[in-house]
């Protein structure tokens, strides 16, 4: 107990991650100097991954409201009504610093911690996604990089049984230093057996439940707080060992539970481990907790309180038992065979007091942890406004095909097979719509109801312009489920960015922030849940602004779900929306010119919320075959995934100009779509009826896209597509198999 005695030295202080100012804040609330127990625990709930101190100001403007939520930020996860007495449950969280010092094991056990932010809230878990960004796929590191987070998004998702539906894997060397690592979770729950995280209920139980506390992780959260440097290999013990068969126990074991009418309140050991879980459950209920350390199961000998409580040990649950459940708890994680302890109770003193080896180790006031956790208005500058982009845009067919089998070849576009051939998509038998198309599209089961769920983002946009990249992360999310046949319910995030303390990266997150609170809510597509990671900088390189969203949508009868591929030959090929031709930011000028640069496209959201109205309409009157929507590569890109998504059997005779512009130019609030015949005049003739441009491009047929005179195999734009990621990632493996 002598290091609780030992003085707080400004060096201590620093080591916690705390500013001068910060520490005096905590003498005022404490009244006297803090122990190194005290003063971890402040650390870590004062850290930018627990407190959001530069971004809650401005998160507090996202659009959060709407007749289908049922629950918004502030839990654990968000809930969305799907009819039926049902609700969805879903969040998205990142896990970024640790999944580039140790890849398998940071994003194994951020599949891990998101699964249990939506079990906690009664849901049981039916996909998980991800939204991964590595460096440029050449850089010594990626090939690596990207082999340890899928082996570890694969083996632990595998292992607990649900199913790894989709996602986004996209490369640019500023993630060379930082690879980004988003996880999301989506569960479905009954809406009368919802279960929340504040504690109340003045001397009620505490238990402890799940894998025995060890000191993997210990600041975790602090080291997710800050920049990496070239010393940050050392930072390789905060990073936490996960146990998927131990959390399937625990997550059995708890929505078990939760049909007993034996849970208060229920909160996951996430970031900061049993001080931020057991903070936050006083904290929203306005009680105090006691707890006995030594009560707590461990797994190493010789655990200071320190040590326990900074611990982010992995599939750990604490809860809140009603009174006189003690023993239907305990029977059912015995069943389980999951550790539990009750460890502490309830208090109304507003204080948090933690007893270890018959002495009070802390005694703090719950309330400033959090309420009075420092909240920046940190200087920022707004994001210059890029120049226009200067292209000769007018070529021929041939020219347009060949930088077409470039674009599909690259890596931004190639096909992510490789990856997502790794993961078990169709575990539990109720996979719809597996990876690789616009959204995934999962069964709830028992029913014909269908969740469409997808993650997106384009951050070249949001470097050139936030605002309109905030925009369109949005935009596109919503674009996705639309082009399935799902009506858009609402969105999570996970806002990745560099330092906030450098005045031209807070602009970025303002400006983003700005674009995805007025994309929600003209598009009445409400942030409910998410999720802010920043200091993704090594060595003072950031990465580029990536505000990536999750958007979840409601197919009532999955009869009436949608594929990208082409269905049959002869069937008319209709754009939604005009093509203006925008090549700023596009992959064609980076991919085939060489240039990043440009503006960012304009997102015309009224246009985006008409648009996929209209698509809606015909999808659910039976007139379409296929819809896909036009985003990155623009038009010709989008053709060519629907041609391969055929199995390269069924390819498209066009109709369009020789314009570079009007072939990979990245417009927004665009789809493609095919109609049979007898469809065709009523798609025509009620699209403008709509105020919505509806433009014949083409036909289905032949095993080629034909423009003109020139064409290109389906069969070899296929290959082109599915070949890369894998030759890449196979030579990687045989030359450090013969290094």
């Amino acid at each position: 107990m002598t290091a609780l005695r030992s003085p707080i030295t400004p060096d201590i202080v620093s080591e916690h991650g705390l500013s001068e100012e910060e520490y005096q804040k905590i003498l005022t609330i404490m009244g006297r100097e803090p122990n190194l127990v005290e003063l971890g625990i402040f650390s870590v709930m004062w850290s930018e991954h627990c407190s959001y101190k530069s971004t809650r100001k401005h998160i507090k403007k996202l659009y959060t409201e709407g007749e289908q939520v049922i629950c918004g930020p502030g839990e654990n996860a968000g809930v969305v009504d799907i009819g039926d007495g049902q609700a969805v449950i879903f969040k998205m969280e990142s896990h970024n610093h640790p999944s580039f010092i140790e890849p398998y094991q940071g994003a194994a056990t951020g599949v891990g911690g998101i699964l249990r932010d939506v079990f906690t809230m009664g849901a049981r878990p039916v996909a998980l996604m991800n939204a991964l960004r590595f460096g440029d796929i050449h850089h010594e590191k990626t090939p690596h990089l990207i082999s340890g987070v899928v082996a570890g998004i694969g083996g632990y998702g595998n292992c607990i049984g649900i199913p790894t539906v989709g996602g986004e894997t996209n490369f640019h060397p500023s993630y060379n230093g930082n690879n980004l690592v988003n996880a999301m979770a989506v569960g479905i729950a009954d809406t009368d057996n919802i279960f929340y995280s504040a504690a109340s209920g003045v001397g009620r139980s505490i238990l402890y439940a799940g894998s025995k506390t060890g000191r993997d992780g210990i600041h975790g959260a602090t080291m997710a707080s800050e920049e990496f440097s070239e010393d940050s290999e050392s930072k390789r013990p905060t990073v936490q060992v996960g146990d998927p068969f131990m959390e399937k126990r625990v997550m059995e074991a708890c929505l078990e539970l939760m049909q007993q009418d034996a849970i208060e309140a229920i909160q996951d050991m996430g970031a900061a481990g049993l001080t931020c879980s057991t903070l936050e459950m006083a904290d929203k209920g306005g009680t105090g907790v006691e707890l006995n350390l030594d009560f707590v199961p461990q797994r190493e000998v010789n655990m200071s309180a320190y040590d326990i409580m900074l611990s982010e040990s992995q599939e750990r649950m604490l809860m809140v038992i009603k009174e006189g459940k003690e023993d239907v708890a305990k029977a059912i994680f015995d069943k389980w065979e999951v550790d539990n302890a009750v460890i502490g109770k309830i208090t109304d003193t507003g204080r948090m007091v933690l007893k270890h080896q018959g002495e009070i180790v802390a005694d703090m006031p719950v309330s400033p942890l959090s309420e009075e956790a420092p909240i920046y208005d940190r200087p920022w500058k707004p994001t210059p406004h890029a120049e226009p982009v200067a292209v000769e845009t007018e070529t021929d067919a041939q020219t347009l095909l060949d930088q077409l089998k470039q674009l599909i070849a690259s890596p931004h576009l190639c096909s992510r097979a490789w990856i997502w051939q790794q993961y078990d998509h169709q575990v539990m038998n109720d996979t719809i719509q597996k990876p690789g198309g616009d959204a995934a599209i999962v069964r709830v089961h028992g029913t014909h109801k269908g969740i469409a769920i997808t993650t997106d983002c384009t951050p070249r946009y949001c470097v050139a312009d936030p605002v309109e990249g905030g925009k369109q992360a949005v935009a596109e999310a919503y674009r996705n489920l639309i082009a399935t046949g799902a009506k858009p319910l609402a969105v999570t995030n996970c806002l990745n960015f560099g330092n906030p303390e450098k005045p031209e990266i807070m602009g970025q997150i303002v400006g983003c922030l700005q674009g995805m609170a007025e994309a929600c809510e003209t598009l009445k597509f409400p942030v409910v849940s998410g999720n802010a990671s920043l200091y993704n900088e090594t060595n003072g390189q950031g990465i580029l602004p990536t505000p990536a969203i999750g958007g979840v949508g409601l197919i009532q009868n999955i009869k009436h779900a949608l594929t990208m591929s082409f269905k049959a030959e002869g069937e008319t090929i209709i754009r939604i929306g005009e093509m203006e031709g925008h090549l700023g930011r596009s992959l064609w000028l980076s991919e085939i010119a060489g240039r990043e640069e440009g503006e960012a496209p304009t997102v015309n959201l009224e246009a985006e919320q008409r648009h996929g109205e209209f698509i809606l309409h015909c999808i659910q009157h039976g007139w379409i075959s296929a819809c896909h929507d036009i985003s990155d590569g623009g038009q010709l890109v989008a053709l060519a995934e629907m041609a391969i998504a055929s199995k390269g059997s069924i390819g498209a005779i066009l109709d369009v100009a020789c314009d570079i512009g009007r072939a990979f130019g990245e417009d927004q609030a665009r789809y493609i779509i095919t109609v049979p015949h007898e469809y065709a005049d009523r798609v025509l003739t009620k699209a403008p009826e709509s105020g919505i441009s509806a433009t014949v491009i083409g036909e289905t047929g032949s095993d080629a896209l034909v423009i003109g005179d020139a064409s290109v195999p389906v069969a070899e734009l296929s290959m082109l597509h599915q070949q890369t990621l894998p030759m890449i990632m196979d030579s990687t493996v045989q030359a450090l198999a013969t290094a």
